[in-house]
């Protein structure tokens, strides 16, 4: 049960096929196969089934991938905990964000953090908040920047900022509460679980547009298609040209602030990097 076979069964079960595993690996379908069916054959269980021309996941496959991802992840935090022990300056950090966070909070940090710490390995993921919490679970982030961790994730908070979410929309709109449209996230965004949660205490069931990204969110208010739900780090420029404005509607702003959150040991360089928030202005969690 090498790591290389691991790698290879979860490459196959991302991307649903041998010929994609083997293009993201860069090896052949012939390897990928051999993989694959050598580790069936240590597990003593099928892991994969013929489906016409390709395969899929058997039940036990299915299971068995998501161990395989922790697996991996949890190698990458030991070697990742290790190095950073040894030397913290010259560690690796895997980081995970939102994709506000990632727009308009992480970029100064980053390079400030680079400038001190040059020597440091980053790799950064951005996703929709069900994602970064997920690649916490699995060990496969060090350190998620975002909104509060969900009920149940075995997440401590390191450190947290101020952060508003606040109902925007563009001038001439009129906000009538029941009628005018909502421009939302997907179904799994932070700010569309927060939307969501607003809309039902307030017993309103508006019409909803949904778009799928920040910026296009940004751009539907803008161009007058609704009114929005976002984090006011995502706006200021918008705010501050006149091209939206805050809408005064009862019970907002609504306070999210950012949270910076490791597992349950966290690793010397991802203590570094929070030293960094806290010296950035962040408060100590």
């Amino acid at each position: 049960m090498t790591e290389s076979r691991l790698r290879t069964f979860v490459a196959l079960a991302d991307t649903g096929s041998v010929r994609a595993a083997a293009e993201r690996l860069y090896v052949t379908e012939s390897a990928v196969s051999a993989s694959v069916t050598a580790l069936s054959r240590e597990l003593g269980v099928p892991l994969v089934e013929r489906a016409g021309r390709g395969v899929v996941l058997t039940p036990a496959g299915r299971v068995y991938a998501g161990y395989a991802r922790k697996l991996l992840g949890l190698h990458e935090e030991a070697r990742a905990a290790a190095r950073g022990e040894h030397d913290p300056g010259a560690g690796r950090l895997r980081l995970a964000a939102v994709t506000t966070a990632a727009d308009q909070v992480l970029p100064e940090l980053l390079a400030g953090f680079r400038r001190a710490w040059p020597r440091v390995e980053l790799a950064l993921e951005v996703g929709p908040s069900r994602r970064i919490w997920a690649a916490l679970a699995a060990h496969e982030a060090d350190l998620v920047l975002g909104g509060r961790p969900p009920a149940g994730a075995r997440a401590t908070i390191l450190a947290t900022r101020a952060n508003e979410l606040v109902l925007v929309a563009a001038p001439g709109v009129e906000f009538d509460p029941p009628a005018t449209p909502w421009v939302m996230r997907e179904p799994g965004s932070g700010t569309r679980v927060a939307a969501e949660a607003y809309l039902a205490e307030h017993g309103a069931a508006p019409p909803v547009l949904v778009l799928g990204s920040n910026g296009a969110v940004i751009a539907g208010a803008a161009a007058g298609l609704g009114v929005a739900l976002v984090h006011r780090d995502a706006v200021r420029r918008d705010l501050s040209s006149g091209r939206l404005h805050v809408v005064d509607a009862p019970g907002t702003p609504l306070l999210r602030p950012w949270h910076a959150a490791a597992g349950p040991a966290p690793t010397a360089t991802t203590r570094l990097f929070v030293s960094h928030l806290v010296g950035s202005g962040w408060t100590p969690g």
